[in-house]
């Protein structure tokens, strides 16, 4: 597969974010290939959930160009509705719908924006419910399940609507430490199956064993962009050795 032919599946050119007075995104340039997953890392703060948001405009940008299976995002309107279809976003909390069934918060993207014919749907959502590992919750409600069990949904969820590359926004920061390898465990069968995923994270065990490449935050910028091996055993900046020296000496 050669770039030449195939646009990168996210494509980020010279971006930069402010809030207010605070440069929050730098010039940011970053490219992630169809079926790579990419981990971000760095200190809180550094512009990691906001590089992840501003990819399918929840954070529109000030200035730079951000583009997704090489069209150029949207400002607003049906064109970008479009777009978010074709994103799937996995938050920190889970933004399933109370008063719904599992199954039912995972068919109703489908049924609403594709225009998928419930019994489909219902059909694709069971599927997808089976693949994370909670088709037998589907006739529950979210309170009734565990924040693990949630963040599951909340996958299949984006992926009922097929999107064509995954974002993970600090997926497994709101859950109990038990709960974490299991969504960590879907998240990884996901990139063994070959889907575009930029994961925001503090998870090292699955930037160490998932990741493609590691991408290196701090202050709004991308320090280092490397291999899980190099970035890990040999970082090259002094703030990623400081950042590391931190992180795994706990």
């Amino acid at each position: 597969m050669t770039t030449a032919t195939s646009p990168a599946m996210i494509k980020a050119a010279g971006v930069n974010k402010f809030f207010g007075d605070l440069h929050v995104l730098k010039d940011i340039n970053l490219e992630v290939p169809r079926g790579q997953v990419v981990v971000v890392l760095g200190p809180s703060g550094s512009g990691k959930s906001t590089l992840c948001r501003a990819i399918n405009r929840l954070e529109p940008i000030n200035s730079g160009e951000i583009a997704v299976d090489g069209k150029p995002l949207p400002a607003e309107g049906k064109a970008l509705a479009a777009l978010r279809a074709d994103v799937g976003m996995v938050f920190q909390s889970f933004n399933l719908f109370a008063h719904k069934t599992i199954v039912e918060n995972v068919m109703l993207a489908p049924v609403k924006v594709r225009k998928v014919p419930s019994g489909e749907a219902r059909k694709t959502a069971m599927e997808l419910l089976e693949r994370v590992g909670i088709a037998n919750q589907a006739d529950k409600y979210p309170a009734q399940l565990s924040g693990g069990q949630q963040q599951r949904a909340a996958i299949a969820r984006a992926l009922a609507m097929k999107p064509k590359v995954m974002l993970f926004d600090e997926p497994t920061s709101a859950l109990d430490p038990e709960m974490v390898q299991e969504v960590l465990d879907t998240m990884t069968a996901l990139a063994a199956d070959g889907m575009t995923m930029l994961v925001v994270t503090h998870e090292m065990g699955f930037a160490r064993r998932a990741a493609h490449r590691v991408v290196f935050m701090s202050d709004g910028e991308i320090v280092e962009d490397a291999t899980p091996d190099e970035f890990f055993t040999q970082p090259k900046s002094d703030r990623a050795k400081d950042f590391l020296g931190k992180i795994l000496t706990h």
